[in-house]
């Protein structure tokens, strides 16, 4: 899988998600006939911010992205449906074209961060394994911990 497939699937995804929670938002503070739309929606569009969020750092490593631009992919995703325009952003300036930056063929990685990222590219079934559990495990507990505004009590 290219950046650019790997890069717009969870874009979209993250839009999609924006949909069911806003609908389900209707629902329940609007309509005042269900809440389950916000539990549904709200669940299946935090494990697809998680998602997103990265996609974002892994992809923007690899593609050398500005931490600036990161910064503002990272943004995008809080802003109902902005992950499309910057996914579009990203794709007019080359920056998801080609293969990883550091993929087989690619860069040597420098950092800790940057070897990371080239370990998960170079061995995809096992970072998507380990991902997925990592995934799992922050939103079980965001899951546990509640609403941020019930923090604390």
């Amino acid at each position: 899988m290219t950046p650019k497939r790997f890069f717009t699937f969870f874009a979209i995804a993250e839009t999609v998600t924006w949909t069911l929670l806003l609908i389900g938002m209707f629902l329940k503070y609007v309509t005042h006939t269900t809440e389950v739309g916000v539990r549904i929606g709200g669940g299946i569009h935090g494990f697809i911010f998680i998602c997103f969020v990265i996609a974002v750092i892994g992809v923007g490593t690899s593609q050398q992205w500005s931490k600036r631009r990161i910064a503002i992919g990272l943004g995008s995703a809080i802003i109902p449906y902005a992950t499309i325009p910057f996914e579009r952003s990203v794709e007019k300036t080359g920056s998801l074209e080609g293969d990883w930056g550091l993929g087989r063929n690619g860069r040597t990685p420098q950092t800790w961060f940057e070897k990371l990222t080239s370990w998960c590219i170079r061995f995809p079934w096992a970072a998507i394994g380990i991902g997925i559990i990592f995934v799992v495990l922050v939103f079980s507990g965001l899951l546990i911990a509640g609403p941020p505004w019930e923090w604390g009590k």
